[in-house]
């Protein structure tokens, strides 16, 4: 079981209609601008206020992005602290979804700017309600912000929409040749005004504020929009590209390439190949070369002739730079590739810091979601430790840590630099809680996201390597606690299939269920009994044991890797002790997954947290696997001086009448703890000996 702290849903992003997500009076506000009046449609972006009943409880929170911030997250002179009711932040409700709030007296005298070198670049803004529970946000569920201008002439299209972004992007356009497509373009000074369709002008203005037409698309491919204003002196531009789309290419996939990033040897060229059923169309987008972050038809996918699969190869590429890139998916979704080593992540890479991360590549502003890295011609890490034999899994000593908790500075080096002290204990197996990416930062990792990539708050995937060969060299193995049983939001796969309506991946999901199957569900409900969740998996597991040279797993809620229904359609009334019985099919789930670790790894460790009946453990166990014994209550109750609960017989496999004594017996876990908080709390007593007493607290737990 585990404890999460961060939870992102999954939010798709919806056709454009002539409504925005944030609109404002007047059009090109002045840092004097005044009054100055911004409205927000909670039927676009994140919906994060749709239909929210308490029309008097909603609050903007509110700053600026000035010349001296230093990026999209840098806010400067917020006015308002988060989850208060101020009365000077609360909005205007105006029917139909809708809230304003208006800025009197001057932008720049509202938000108190004295510094007079100092230039106000954008208003980021956000709409909450009182709690700060229900935000509204871009549909990618980044902050929101809007350009300030100054008396210099400045253009704009106003249609196609624009997000909010902090570098404006417009809503995704969908047109096929034939359609027209709405231009209009505005201006703050009075100019000449012109709007070009692929290079063709297509309507003028004279001593004009706006222009607009409605050229129709004649050709598939890229298109390019412009607006240009001439005051006379100064030309300005405003450009929207977008893609209409041609009729995917069939062709084969090359010999020998998977899932995922394939590295040509050659250290310039990679092929991508992209699971996604049903899809129309996949496109490549990022800084990759001649690309700039925009659909084009030099970035269309081959789709595979079995209608699985899409695939690029792409050349020219730079060896050993990092190149930034996502999938988008039927001109709308962009994903980061699941089989990823390294993300970038909008909401919470800002956070780690050059000491933890030296030289982390920032995230890029001109798109949204997770952003997956490629990088070819990376030299291997050289590992130190070949002979390595893990110890007999019938004579470990293990110990479970979380990195952030364990260390103060939550990362590999000086995780490495304490393998001493973990190695006087007596420990050979160091088991480590959740390390692929999940979401947040401050996090247990029973919230995961990327399976491949290792979680950038704790350091670089090399530093990593190192610790596990450091292990290695002191005869410990090294032991990952994964979370296979779900997914969250952030994940690419429930991305990919998913009902907007339900808020809850789609019935067509070739990897998730609707609702989950059993119960103390937490995220999306992994279908083990799926072939493309099968093979996902056993790359997984292939991953960490080839390429980290890991020696097993322990397996979170693992008595979850069922299609046996114990719950409800919906997910709920859920029966614990159904869940429970003897499943034959689970059984054979995790015998498969078994039989993959040893032939990627013979002799790895297979760790589960199953808690089902004594004969499906039993089972279990004569197939090789290890299986969670929990006995924190009877270590307890010994511990604090009771004569009840303290018997230590189901401790031992011989005791639960299994063959093999592959039962890890434990006093605690992430999930039991404060053994000695107990012991000081609860503690018994008897004459001048008191288990409450620190000193002899602390004893008890040294006899434990």
């Amino acid at each position: 079981m585990k404890k999460f702290l961060l939870f992102l849903g999954v939010i798709l992003v919806t056709l454009p209609s002539f409504s925005q997500l944030l609109s404002w009076t007047p059009n090109f506000a002045q840092e004097s601008t005044t009054p100055y009046t911004i409205t927000v449609d909670a039927t676009k972006g994140n919906q994060g206020l749709l239909n929210y009943a308490t029309t008097t409880d909603v609050y903007v929170h509110i700053g600026v992005i000035t010349s001296l911030s230093t990026g999209a997250s840098d806010w400067k002179y917020s006015k308002f602290t988060w989850a208060t009711t101020t009365v000077a932040a609360r909005c205007t409700y105006l029917g139909s979804n809708k809230w304003s709030y208006t800025i009197t007296g001057g932008i720049r005298a509202f938000f108190g700017i004295t510094n007079a070198t100092e230039t106000i670049k954008k208003i980021a803004i956000l709409f909450r309600n009182g709690a700060g529970t229900l935000v509204q946000r871009n549909t990618s569920g980044t902050d929101m912000y809007i350009p300030i201008y100054t008396t210099a002439l400045a253009t704009r299209f106003s249609i196609p929409l624009v997000q909010p972004t902090y570098i404006p992007q417009p809503e995704p356009i969908i047109k096929v040749v034939g359609n027209t497509i709405p231009m209009t373009g505005v201006c703050n000074n009075a100019s000449t005004l012109k709007l070009f369709f692929n290079g063709t002008q297509v309507a003028s203005a004279a001593a004009a504020t706006s222009v607009s037409a409605s050229p129709t698309i004649t050709a598939t491919g890229n298109q390019l929009l412009v607006v240009e204003a001439f005051d006379g002196v100064t030309t300005k531009r405003d450009t929207i590209q977008f893609y209409v789309a041609t009729t995917p290419t069939v062709q084969a996939l090359p010999a020998g390439v998977r899932d995922g990033i394939n590295y040509d040897p050659n250290g310039t060229s990679v092929t991508l190949v992209l699971y996604a059923p049903l899809k129309t169309r996949v496109g490549v987008i990022g800084d990759i070369p001649n690309s700039n972050w925009v659909e084009t038809s030099t970035y269309q996918m081959y789709k595979a002739p079995d209608n699985l699969r899409w695939w690029i190869r792409i050349n020219g590429l730079t060896t050993g730079f990092e190149y930034s890139f996502q999938y988008i998916v039927d001109g709308t979704l962009r994903i980061a590739d699941p089989y990823a080593e390294k993300i970038q992540d909008p909401y919470n890479d800002q956070y780690i810091t050059a000491v933890t991360y030296p030289g982390l590549k920032p995230y890029p502003s001109a798109t949204a979601n997770a952003v997956s890295i490629l990088q070819t011609g990376v030299t291997p890490y050289a590992w130190h430790n070949t002979t390595f034999t893990r110890p007999d899994k019938r004579n470990t000593a293990i110990y479970e840590l979380l990195i952030r908790d364990f260390i103060t500075k939550h990362d590999w080096n000086t995780l490495t630099d304490s393998l001493n002290y973990l190695k006087a204990l007596g420990i050979n197996v160091v088991e480590l809680m959740p390390v692929n990416e999940f979401e947040g930062n401050n996090s247990w990792g029973y919230n995961p996201d990327f399976y491949f990539a290792p979680d950038k708050y704790y350091g670089p995937a090399n530093t990593m390597k190192r610790f596990i060969d450091s292990c290695h060299s002191r005869g410990m193995a090294v032991v990952l606690d994964i979370a296979l049983n779900h997914s969250f939001g952030m994940a690419p796969m429930v991305q990919l299939y998913w009902d907007a309506v339900n808020q809850r991946p789609a019935a067509n999901n070739p990897w998730y269920n609707p609702v989950a199957k059993h119960a103390f569900n937490v995220g999306y409900d992994m279908n083990h009994e799926s072939l493309a969740t099968r093979a996902f998996t056993s790359r997984v597991i292939e991953h960490w044991l080839v390429n980290y040279k890991v020696d097993g797993f322990r397996f979170d809620l693992a008595k979850g890797f069922t299609q046996v229904q114990t719950c409800d359609a919906n997910g709920g009334n859920c029966d614990v002790g159904a869940w429970g019985n003897y499943d034959s099919s689970r059984v054979v789930i995790w015998k498969r997954y078994y039989d993959t670790m040893q032939l990627k790894a013979p002799g790895s460790y297979a760790i589960l947290e199953y808690f089902a009946g004594n004969n499906e453990e039993r089972d279990l166990s004569n197939y090789g696997f290890m299986l969670w014994g929990n006995m924190n209550n009877n270590y307890n109750q010994a511990s604090m001086g009771f004569s009840t609960d303290w018997n230590f017989d189901y401790g031992l496999s011989v005791a639960r009448g299994w063959p093999n004594p592959y039962l890890v017996t434990y006093m605690e876990s992430h999930d039991e703890e404060r053994v000695t908080f107990k012991n000081i709390k609860y503690g018994n007593s008897f004459g001048g000996y008191n288990v409450r007493d620190t000193a002899t607290a602390l004893r008890r737990m040294e006899l434990n």
